[in-house]
């Protein structure tokens, strides 16, 4: 089976999961709860510090959760997350969408937030997550689309920034743009056209403590990660024009009518039933 290939652009910096720990089930995958059950069995793919995984575990009280991710790192504060919250039907163990170890026709839902823009083969991936689905059974994905990312006020160093992010992204295998390519990758993945729904959601930053927050972690992010890193070792800037980029973000979080949204594609799939 292909194994994975694609270099995780952001890592694991403090920066980076102070955004992941940021996420719910409701800011993040409300899409997908009025399809849950309390009795459904899901697999959530990419699951990090697990604060989703988490949050399906609780809404499905008669279920199990199974939280995945590529880094083996990143699953003690999953399993901490949901130990904190008293949660027993939930586990966590590492995979690789591309391959994934569960037989065919295991799960009721299989999950992935922000996880197909960072793999190599995204449409692999999303066949391995119809294969362990059962029949009848949902996939749900969601992913941000860079491209479609929109702030105000604009400046030339913000503007460079996420040409900057797409390069380095785009070089260590994935695709910063995955949003809009979601219902592609289905089709293309055995999906049927009638068996998809398509939607689009937002994260949007506009309070002064959502400004302060999302500048914050970006401009900590741009020249402490993993991402850093890779943008200086790829050759794609050097460590100067990162703490440009880094005060740029600073910049625009301390103007009073700052604002930023995130775009995100979503499909849920349904599998046939046989």
């Amino acid at each position: 089976m292909p194994q994975e290939t694609a270099v995780y652009t952001h890592g694991h910096h403090e920066s980076v999961l102070r955004s992941h720990t940021w996420r719910t089930a409701a800011n993040s995958a409300a899409y997908l709860l009025g399809s849950l059950k309390p009795h459904m069995k899901i697999l959530d793919i990419g699951c990090g510090p697990g604060t989703i995984t988490a949050d399906l575990a609780a809404l499905v009280p008669d279920g199990h959760v199974t939280g995945a991710d590529h880094a083996e790192g990143i699953l003690g504060q999953a399993r901490a997350t949901a130990a904190e919250r008293g949660l027993t039907n939930v586990d966590f163990t590492t995979a690789d969408v591309h391959a994934l170890d569960w037989p065919d026709d295991t799960f009721c839902v299989v999950h992935a937030h922000q996880v197909l823009q960072h793999v190599g083969d995204p449409v692999q991936a999303l066949r391995e997550m119809l294969r362990v689905t059962k029949p009848g059974g949902i996939v749900a994905v969601r992913d941000s689309d860079y491209a479609a990312m929109t702030w105000y006020p604009e400046s030339r160093e913000m503007t460079y920034w996420l040409d900057l992010y797409r390069r380095v992204a785009r070089a260590n295998g994935g695709e910063p743009d995955a949003g809009r390519r979601l219902k592609s990758w289905a089709l293309e993945a055995g999906f049927a056209a009638g068996d998809i729904t398509a939607t689009a959601g937002t994260w949007c930053y506009a309070t002064p403590d959502e400004v302060a927050w999302w500048s914050g972690l970006w401009a900590d992010r741009t020249v402490a990660s993993a991402y850093a890193d890779r943008a200086v070792e790829g050759g794609h800037a050097t460590a100067e024009q990162l703490a440009g980029v880094s005060q740029a973000w600073r910049t625009w979080g301390a103007a009073d009518d700052a604002w930023f949204s995130v775009l995100h594609g979503e499909i849920l799939c349904r599998k046939p039933v046989r």
